[in-house]
């Protein structure tokens, strides 16, 4: 039995250079039917499945003739033209089955804010208890590049995390994490099982500007870092070949990541998530024992504060060397940070002229790094 036999609710994220055809742009509708009968099969045993999906860039793109590098305007004109079709084969594709199709776009913004997180866990809830499968890419049409997920494996993540999934399947072109670019290193070892994101393996992913690195490795562990803080199972395996989930459950070659703590709470999942921090601070020594010891972040600890974050935003913690310690909501804006910066509750009143709370992030609020 492998983790995809017993999850209940199933993240399938597929990238563009399995579903589309390099050449032509179109989609690989041949392939996406053995997809669909993997996904009509899991419907059948009971569980539910989510897609998201690359590709309608790639597909719009050729159909207005466009050549890269594309603009913006460019690039969403692509997706507006794209996402249409890429709609419609995943519909027929999974109408040989019954199965009805919802299409859901999202942006970097319905994550970041709670009340927009809300309701697209919302709707995707009820999606899913109506039976239908969710078909979600990011709303390229609409996004900026300063709003951009910039990649589906940590939007799929995000959805993973949003929505309570079991388990996050990455579909890639190669069959799974190893210590270097297999392709590149004949030394480069197969690591089938990963249960912490330790320094060590975040390495494996190479440099980002590497082949291995800008392929996907680097993002893929990106998800598995947000989905393992989920309590979400994650697996990252060969999509090439046809009935890609059906090769999962037979035992195919993959590498698994295995969450090895309880979830967080939803909010501090929500909290954990965020991947547009609006600033960050630095600890002193003090402050960085106390965070460790599971408690708040007090205005007296701080060092230094960096950005333009108002009340209520996500914020990172870093430490004297520069370390990311946690993240979590602050209670005051940058400007009222620094007033307050190395200064104890009861001066608050008179240097802000009111009284806040005695905490800059509430222990609550609060998400400590690994």
């Amino acid at each position: 039995m492998t983790p995809l036999s017993q999850a209940r609710r199933v993240i399938v994220k597929i990238g563009s250079s399995l579903l589309v055809e390099e050449n032509s742009g179109e989609v690989r509708r041949a392939w996406l039917e053995t997809v669909a009968d993997d996904v009509a099969r899991l419907k059948k045993q009971g569980r539910e499945v989510v897609i998201v999906s690359s590709g309608a860039v790639a597909v719009g793109r050729r159909q207005l003739g466009l050549v890269p590098p594309l603009r913006l305007a460019e690039k969403q004109a692509a997706a507006a033209t794209g996402q249409i079709r890429l709609a419609h084969a995943y519909q027929e594709a999974l109408a040989r089955h019954g199965l009805s199709v919802a299409q859901v776009l999202l942006t970097l913004d319905d994550s970041e804010d709670r009340q927009r997180y809300l309701n697209a866990r919302a709707t995707l809830d009820t999606l899913l208890k109506l039976g239908a499968v969710p078909v979600i890419n990011e709303n390229d049409t609409v996004a900026t590049a300063e709003l951009r997920f910039g990649d589906n494996d940590r939007l799929a993540a995000r959805v993973a995390q949003m929505i309570g999934a079991d388990l996050l399947v990455l579909f890639s072109d190669i069959d799974g994490l190893y210590t270097a670019d297999p392709r590149k290193d004949p030394t480069a070892r197969f690591i089938p099982e990963v249960t912490e994101m330790t320094s060590q393996i975040e390495a494996m992913a190479g440099d980002p500007g590497s082949g291995y690195g800008s392929g996907g490795m680097v993002t893929k562990l990106a998800a598995a870092r947000i989905c393992l803080s989920a309590g979400c199972r994650m697996v990252i395996a060969l999509g090439q070949p046809e009935h890609p989930l059906a090769a999962i459950e037979g035992g195919a070659r993959c590498t698994w990541f295995v969450p090895s703590a309880e979830p967080h709470t939803a909010r501090k999942q929500w909290i954990f998530g965020a991947m547009n921090p609006s600033g960050w601070v630095m600890v002193d020594e003090g402050a960085a024992r106390a965070l460790a010891a599971g408690r708040s972040l007090l205005p007296a600890g701080l060092r230094e504060v960096q950005g333009s974050f108002q009340r209520g935003d996500c914020i990172l913690i870093k430490d004297g060397a520069g370390k990311i310690l946690g993240r979590g909501l602050s209670n005051y804006a940058a400007d009222e940070a620094i007033a307050l910066k190395g200064r104890k509750s009861g001066e608050f009143e008179a240097v802000l002229g009111w009284r806040g709370p005695d905490e800059l992030i509430h222990r609550d609020d609060l998400v400590m790094e690994g």
